[in-house]
Parts: C-alpha cells; sequence; structure tokens
C-alpha cells in the first residue's frame, strides 16, 4: 500500500533526525561557535556541494545573507555553487574537480570558514575544496553521510565533521537541512540575541 510506504519516510526522517541530534548536538554548537568567532574576526563563511547539496550551500549562505527568521544585518557568506562562468570556465580549463578549488584560492583566507557539505562524503571537489581551505588557513565543516568517506579522512583537529548517522541519501539531504537551520538559528542567537 503507498500509505504506508509515505508513513515509512517519516517515520525513517524523524529517527534519523533523533539519532543525528542525540549524537551531534555539542558538534553542532561547535560548528555554530566556529562560525560566530569566523564572522567576529571579520571573516566570511564559503560554502559549496554538488546536487542537492549545491542547493543547501546556497540555502545556508542566503540565510546568513539576507536573514533567517529575525532582522538582523547581512552576514557576509557565499556559495561557490552559483557563478556559472567561473564553474564552467574551471571545469573547461582544468577539470570539473577544481571549481570550487580554484574560487577558494582566490577568495579564501584566514579566518574564513569552508561549510563543505558532501552526503557520501565521496565528492572529489568537496575533498579538493577542503585541501584548497586549509592552504589558505581556513577551518572547515564538513557536513556528510555515511561513513564519511575521503571527505572525512581529509579534515584536520581544528575542523569539524557533522556526519549524519545514515546510509540514505535522501535522509541524510533532510537531515543536512535541519542542521543547517540550527546553525543559521545559532549565529543568531550568539550574535544578535535573536
Amino acid at each position: 500500500m503507498s500509505l504506508s510506504r509515505i508513513e515509512t519516510i517519516f517515520n525513517t526522517s524523524i529517527a534519523v533526525k533523533q539519532a543525528t541530534l542525540d549524537c551531534l548536538a555539542q558538534d553542532i554548537l561547535k560548528a555554530s561557535k566556529k562560525m560566530v568567532q569566523c564572522l567576529l574576526n571579520e571573516g566570511k563563511i564559503m560554502a559549496c556541494g554538488n546536487g542537492g547539496s549545491a542547493a543547501d550551500s546556497q540555502h545556508f549562505t542566503s540565510e546568513l545573507v539576507n536573514r533567517f527568521e529575525a532582522e538582523r544585518p547581512a552576514l557576509p557568506a557565499i556559495a561557490l555553487t552559483t557563478d556559472s562562468s567561473a564553474i564552467t570556465s574551471i571545469a573547461n580549463d582544468y577539470q570539473y574537480d577544481e571549481v570550487f578549488t580554484r574560487q577558494i584560492h582566490a577568495l579564501g583566507r584566514e579566518p574564513d570558514v569552508l561549510l563543505a557539505i558532501s552526503t557520501s562524503g565521496q565528492s572529489n571537489s568537496i575533498v579538493q575544496a577542503i585541501a584548497a581551505a586549509h592552504e589558505r588557513e581556513m577551518s572547515v565543516i564538513a557536513l556528510t553521510g555515511k561513513d564519511g568517506g575521503p571527505v572525512a579522512l581529509e579534515l584536520d583537529d581544528n575542523d569539524i565533521e557533522l556526519r549524519v548517522p545514515s546510509e540514505q541519501t535522501a535522509r541524510i539531504q533532510e537531515t543536512h537541512i535541519t542542521i543547517i537551520h540550527a546553525l543559521c538559528d545559532q549565529i543568531d542567537f550568539q550574535l544578535f540575541g535573536a
């Protein structure tokens, strides 16, 4: 029956979100504090991902540049997924795996933070973006799932991985957006008490 499939999707999503809350709440708070410190130090937050994760990176940066739930000043954030001329020229002249790397080399600096999103942890363009962020002395917050893959292996002690405890891409993506909203809420609360 199709109704049971719908119920399964909702119930599984709820269970994954609860499991994520249970194991990642402290790390989400730590990640928000790292982002707040970046902004207080006049840095910016850069975000990247592929496919649905590209949309999530744009969603996150738009919440910072515009506003989340309360009126407040605009905050500096850039989605590295939005400049089609830069992305296509880099992919054409070099290779797709460098579409974020080249932008980070051009725009990134310490104390900036990179929000790197990969549901599988397998995205080579994200692995290379993290390496480029480290070259620019940036901290990284990675949203991953499954076993974290090569993305998790690229992180160093100064970085934070927020790995959703699930193997299902759709459930990971749903939980990533909840984490993104929690980060936005914490940034606003810590900076503005909003």
